[in-house]
């Protein structure tokens, strides 16, 4: 199965996001510009590791699985995605090509490996050899065992995501015209930053800083939210140094309980930081508990991934790819 996979959907996109600690599920349907896209239903299950396959069921059938596309999103840690140069090859080739040149750069074979590429447009009017793709891949084993883990839950599932573009559909949403955007989110697993522009992921870091320390003792986060600046600023001066063509415009931060981050980040940054209220961006109206911030925390990505286009075609936005 590939990450990104193209289909027709019914009535939007449910997607489900199992962790340790259980389960969260959104289903979002896209309209047309310029309404939002409407979030139908969402379900958060608790429970351990071994009760997922459970706690799916339980949900496939609460939110009419049947009804939807499904998607999952693997965990942090259960894949590996890396930035590199495209090789020169016709698209059709593209994956064969980016599996070989992965040998070398994964802590596995790649004749074991699930592999996928998303492409990073380059600047019309800029060299050639500077376009670069994202590969994702996974073990065979890791794929197949959260195939498995749906079968038992009899959820259809029709794509496998990633975290890095459950967050870039949800940043395509506010990116300001001809501009990109900077986006931080954090959660148990820890933190992400992402950049993103007309559309489509062009950076994604992972940060040791999980949502416990950033919204903990007021005395100990200030070490976390040094080390967040800090990260921050670096990625976003490498960036600019890379993708000179591409004007970040602002850094959003997305729901994390509360404002303390933000009012750091907002005095320690050049960059304008703003706090995202995904009810700007996305129709709550059948949700209405999703107008908590924490609410959006748990669901961020659960609501990122159900975010793929309506047709899963490769162009449109929010797709998974």
């Amino acid at each position: 199965m590939a990450f990104w996979h193209k289909a027709k959907t019914k009535d939007g996109w449910l997607a489900m996001v199992p962790a340790g600690e259980g389960v969260h599920a959104a289903v979002v349907r896209r309209v047309a510009a310029p309404a939002k896209p409407v979030v139908l239903a969402c379900a958060w299950h608790p429970g351990s590791i071994e009760q997922l396959a459970t706690l799916l069921t339980r949900i496939g059938r609460e939110l009419q699985a049947g009804q939807h596309h499904c998607s999952s999103v693997l965990p942090f840690g259960a894949y590996q995605l890396l930035s590199l140069e495209a090789p020169n090859v016709p698209a059709a080739e593209m994956k064969t090509a980016v599996g070989w040149r992965l040998k070398d750069m994964i802590d596995f074979p790649v004749a074991e490996a699930t592999v996928d590429v998303a492409d990073i447009p380059v600047n019309a009017n800029g060299p050639a050899h500077n376009h670069h793709v994202f590969a994702v891949a996974a073990r065979n084993p890791v794929i197949e065992a959260h195939q498995n883990l749906y079968a038992e839950a009899k959820v259809p599932l029709a794509a496998i995501d990633i975290g890095e573009m459950a967050q870039r559909n949800i940043s395509a949403l506010l990116e300001p015209e001809g501009r990109g955007l900077a986006m931080l989110s954090f959660d148990a697993g820890g933190g992400l930053l992402t950049v993103t522009f007309k559309g489509e992921l062009y950076l994604a870091r992972r940060m040791d800083v999980t949502l416990g320390q950033v919204e903990g003792d007021p005395e100990g986060r200030q070490q976390y939210f040094d080390r967040i600046a800090l990260e921050v600023q670096r990625s976003l001066d490498n960036f600019e140094r890379q993708f000179q063509y591409v004007a970040v415009s602002k850094l959003v931060l997305a729901p994390t309980g509360s404002d303390s981050l933000h009012n750091y980040l907002s005095s320690n940054l050049y960059l304008p930081v703003d706090m995202l209220d995904l009810n700007t961006v996305l129709d709550l109206d059948k949700v209405p508990d999703l107008r908590d911030a924490k609410a959006q925390n748990g669901f961020f990505l659960a609501l990122g991934a159900a975010l793929r286009s309506g047709d899963g075609s490769a162009n449109a936005p929010g797709s998974g790819k």
